[in-house]
């Protein structure tokens, strides 16, 4: 038999075994591979794109106050999709929840782009976000199943490379179609070119990787516990960042809340020892939220420090940002490569070292006489780091998971992801407005008016954040599930 024939059936339910050759774009996985990386494509293009033209969206629809809530419904509503989707997944296979992820993102941007109205606005994209959260998690459970461990590194290097083009052009093409078309058209267009990768990947994924693992088996129920925490943690999320965007001692009731919805859903929520730095799994899942947490908290800020502090327009600052595209790319596929397995502990413990020193390094442009030019080289170092830390992550997650619970904890590593991100930034932009920043919904209006914030707001946001990600330099050498032998 050709090594790129399949095997005969094995009795781990209705995936198909795939061949033991080829790469990728093999004929094994071309189709397969095509479909989810366009996907993901698209995903980034918009994820990229939206940030341009919100604001001009937020002026039309007379809605600056609720600003913030547009991106905050998103984040909040993608965690519950992340928990449903991973139990869906585990028990019926990826495909469902795919499928109903691409169509609630689709449907989300139709409402956003047709709203009327800023509450619909905001409406749209929390339907936008439970598809998103949908989506990303079937995805991590269609690559544990249709993949060989030796592949996974590749497709999420392909993933991570998904984002280059979408971080470079997106910001420019949403410009020029919210300038000439109007910015609408920025939310309406994704959902039309959705269509073709998902008429390509569905079938593939059909062949591959639907159904529960064990077909054998009766199908289990939905765990309603974990739904519960899943509404909780959304809830929570929300109004901690609702509590951080309004400073005044009425918003700490908001807070208190929000953080105790939230700690027993966390708990509940990710593996049992992942705030101890627990060996394994639980270290793999902490260091996700650590790393992107810390550097999507800082990033948020760079625009907005080159704009009122060093007088850059808003497009010169975000183009500052573009040559990371590249070398997040570049540390995907650094990682991706198979002779660097044995080293990927001592890879990631490099990229959150260079995290932290991108991150720090920032505020050194609040000196005039540093070249702006500084900035975009430090900041392509932190994303190097992110490639090697974020991919890396991604494929010990699925080497340390069972195929049956490949979508749970799929779901807590994007959990702990998308968590960081509200908790950190919440607090960063509390830290930042207490300083005489302005509230971080306000960002937009503070660039277009020009007015300048004071310098330390930018360094009590960035200065901590290197912190944590030099803390998560430590963790990354607990993500083995043994200690290391001592030698002699």
């Amino acid at each position: 038999m050709s090594a790129l024939e399949p095997s005969a059936p094995e009795k781990t339910g209705s995936v198909t075994p795939v061949p033991l050759s080829g790469g990728i774009m093999g004929v094994a996985y071309r189709t397969l591979s095509i479909g989810i990386i366009s996907v993901i494509f698209l995903i980034a293009f918009e994820a990229t794109a939206v940030g341009t033209a919100m604001p001009v969206a937020a002026r039309e629809l007379d809605g600056i106050g609720l600003y913030a809530f547009a991106f905050s419904a998103y984040f909040t509503t993608s965690l519950f999709g992340m928990v449903l989707s991973g139990q869906w997944a585990d028990r019926q296979g990826p495909l469902r929840p795919l499928t109903v992820g691409i169509g609630a993102f689709a449907a989300g941007l139709v409402g956003a782009g047709t709203a009327r109205d800023m509450w619909v606005f905001v409406l749209g994209r929390a339907v936008q976000g439970f598809g998103g959260g949908l989506v990303i998690v079937a995805l991590y459970v269609v690559v544990s199943r249709a993949y060989p461990e030796r592949l996974r590194p590749a497709i999420m290097a392909a993933f991570a490379a998904s984002w280059v083009v979408p971080s470079i052009v997106g910001p420019l093409a949403a410009g020029t179609v919210t300038e000439h078309l109007g910015w609408r058209w920025v939310f309406l267009g994704i959902p039309a070119l959705v269509v073709v990768p998902l008429a390509v990947a569905l079938p593939a994924i059909r062949r591959t990787a639907s159904g529960p693992v064990d077909t054998g088996a009766p199908p289990a129920a939905f765990d309603r516990r974990r739904i519960r925490l899943a509404f909780g943690i959304s809830v929570g999320a929300g109004l901690l960042q609702y509590a951080a965007q309004d400073l005044r001692w009425l918003s700490l009731a908001p807070g208190v809340a929000g953080a105790a919805l939230l700690v027993p859903a966390v708990r509940g929520l990710l593996p049992r020892g992942t705030y101890l730095a627990r060996r394994g799994l639980p270290s793999v899942v902490l260091l996700r939220g650590v790393a992107a947490g810390s550097f999507i908290a800082a990033e948020s800020f760079v625009p907005l420090m080159l704009v009122t502090q060093r007088g850059l327009s808003p497009t010169l600052a975000g183009f500052s940002l573009a040559l990371g595209g590249l070398t997040w790319a570049g540390g995907s596929w650094v990682q991706s490569k198979g002779r660097m397995a044995p080293y990927r502990e001592r890879l990631m413990v490099a990229g959150m070292v260079m995290v932290a020193f991108a991150i720090a390094a920032a505020p050194a442009v609040l000196i005039p006489s540093v070249p702006v030019w500084t900035l975009a080289l430090a900041w392509a170092v932190g994303c190097l780091g992110m490639g090697l830390v974020i991919g890396s992550t991604s494929v010990l997650l699925l080497k340390l998971s069972a195929p049956e619970e490949a979508g749970a904890n799929s779901a807590a590593l994007q959990i702990s992801d998308a968590l960081a991100n509200v908790v950190l930034l919440a607090a960063g932009g509390a830290a930042f407005a207490a300083l005489g920043g302005g509230a971080v919904g306000a960002a937009h209006t503070v660039a277009a008016d020009g007015a300048a914030a004071h310098p330390a707001a930018f360094t009590v946001v960035f200065l901590p954040m290197a912190a944590i990600a030099l803390a998560g330099a430590w963790v990354a050498t607990r993500l083995n599930e043994h200690a290391p032998a001592k030698s002699g």
